[in-house]
């Protein structure tokens, strides 16, 4: 009798255990390694006020604002370029812009008719941008070696199709969206990439900055009916990445979501549009018949905000489905911009403040190196190692992502960048070890160069037109930039121009070059 109670015990226990491993059945499948996987969000021309956690209170992100509340919003980091491409090379390498091989954003016009929508599809050969050299070195390769599965969906813009410069030759396992940036000037465009070939959509041809092309009435929807295609492209490459995901669910994988969001022009599913002519009410159109500034739309205020919200519910569906795959608790998600925000072709940072703490006028956001145009939102999730609700001071950059990448997958390379690592800040705040200074060097816009050091922050800005002058700004008490007090403290000119001297080196492409910068550079 004994004997046949121990029996039934021994069995009770070993249903229970096993209804217990049934339950966990999918996450352990799921997580057979135990390196993390990596997301890493990267928005187009988003402002660091551009998000509710950021101060935004026009435009609602609560997926986005939920991912801060799990994990940690960061206050002091900083693109390595105020312009796309420089900032994606720096993003890559973990080279600043005194050492990257793309210093400004350079469409590689020696080519032909580079700017010409028709010619483009006719000839793919003018598709894309200047490419970095075939010998580079980028993060994706480097999680290679580390057995990672590597993906790219998005806006590319760092070389062109033919070249040694696409994303498969640099590291990339599968890569979908947008080539060239100069394509990704519309949403509904007639192609994408898949890998190295193109991807043919269901949309007419409408070349990027047409106007509405008829004499329909501006403050009638239906003038710009033609806007309204089949394929949205952010949502094709947000397919194509939970379909990377899902056949890479089972191995450490780096999934580099470059969306083109919110960069003009202004598109976006209807239903998002409506919700927030709704919320907003009526407004001015930002209306052209012929060619004119990215494409002309009905409601540019409501479309804005509705581009966001609908990057914002597609971060919400990526994390619904690592949750329920059981991939959440072991994937860093980090969510940032490339650069500031911009106010050309229907733009509006002022009206909805999206600078945030920053100056929005035009010189001071997109394609500047003030803080409007450099500083921008990150958050970084990872629940198994980041603790929830948590902020972070620390000073960084893009080109810190690299080496923090590294660490975190535990990736063995004799490789140098410019970058620290800022694993620590995500999970050991007390042993981080900090920038003596960040540094931009920046070809376009008149040239320019900045650096922060701690509480101080200089500015050159049009060297190429033969400004001297440095500006120097406090911001600790000048968070807006707007009391140049270089006069008060003529010591930190000659700590600048040392700084130059010792970060820059010259650039091999020609068109990078900022001659004052050299000419410093150069002196006995």
């Amino acid at each position: 009798m004994k004997l046949f109670r121990i029996l039934i015990a021994f069995i009770c226990v070993t249903a229970i255990f096993g209804c217990q491993n049934k339950s966990n059945s999918k996450q352990t499948e799921t997580q057979i390694n135990t390196k993390p996987n990596i997301i890493y969000i990267l928005a187009d021309d988003l402002g660091y006020g551009d998000l509710g956690v950021y101060g935004q209170t026009k435009i609602e992100t609560p997926n986005i604002d939920a991912l801060a509340k799990e994990g940690m919003l960061f206050t002091q980091h900083y693109t390595a370029a105020p312009v796309c491409a420089p900032a994606r090379a720096s993003l890559l390498t973990g080279k600043h812009g005194g050492q990257a091989s793309i210093r400004g954003n350079d469409e590689w016009a020696a080519r032909g008719k580079v700017w010409d929508y028709f010619e483009m599809l006719k000839d793919s050969t003018l598709e894309g941008q200047r490419p970095m050299p075939k010998n580079t070195t980028t993060i994706a390769q480097l999680l290679k070696t580390a057995n990672y599965k590597t993906g790219i969906v998005g806006k590319w813009g760092l070389g062109a199709p033919h070249t040694e410069s696409i994303p498969t030759k640099m590291g990339f396992d599968y890569f979908f969206g947008y080539n060239c940036q100069r394509i990704a000037h519309t949403y509904t465009p007639t192609h994408l990439y898949e890998n190295e070939k193109r991807f043919h959509l269901k949309n007419d041809t409408i070349a990027p900055h047409s106007g509405t092309g008829n004499d329909g009435d501006p403050l009638a929807e239906s003038t710009y009916e033609k806007f309204y295609q089949p394929d949205y492209s952010p949502t094709l490459i947000f397919d194509k990445m939970m379909g990377f995901i899902e056949t890479n669910k089972k191995e450490p994988f780096f999934m580099y979501w470059a969306s083109p969001i919110p960069h003009v022009p202004l598109q976006a599913p209807k239903k998002w549009v409506d919700y927030y002519v709704k919320k907003f009410g009526d407004e001015k159109p930002y209306y052209h018949k012929e060619k004119g500034n990215y494409f002309p739309t009905r409601y540019p205020h409501a479309t804005y905000a509705a581009m966001i919200s609908y990057l914002d519910e597609n971060v919400g569906k990526l994390v619904s489905y690592l949750k329920n795959e059981g991939l959440y608790d072991n994937t860093l998600i980090i969510f940032t911009s490339d650069n500031g925000p911009s106010n050309h072709g229907g733009g509006d940072s002022q009206w909805f403040n999206s600078s945030g703490l920053f100056k929005n006028k035009a010189g001071r956001v997109k394609g500047f190196t003030y803080e409007g145009g450099i500083r921008v939102p990150m958050i970084a999730t990872w629940p198994a190692k980041i603790k929830a609700g948590t902020s972070s001071n620390h000073i960084s950059a893009f080109y810190d992502v690299l080496p923090t990448f590294n660490e975190i997958a535990n990736v063995k390379t004799d490789y140098k960048s410019n970058g620290i690592s800022f694993y620590n800040a995500l999970t050991n705040p007390q042993n981080q070890k900090e920038h003596d200074y960040l540094y931009w060097e920046f070809a376009g816009y008149n040239g320019q160069v900045a650096v922060r050091m701690g509480k101080w922050k200089m500015i050159w800005k049009n060297i190429k037109k033969g400004n001297k002058e440095v500006e120097l700004y406090d911001l600790d008490a000048d968070i807006k930039e707007e009391n140049n007090i270089m006069a008060q403290h003529p010591e930190m000119l000659e700590k600048f121009f040392e700084i130059i001297k010792k970060e820059h080196q010259t650039p091999e492409n020609k068109s990078f070059v900022i001659e004052g910068v050299e000419n410093l550079v150069n002196q006995k």
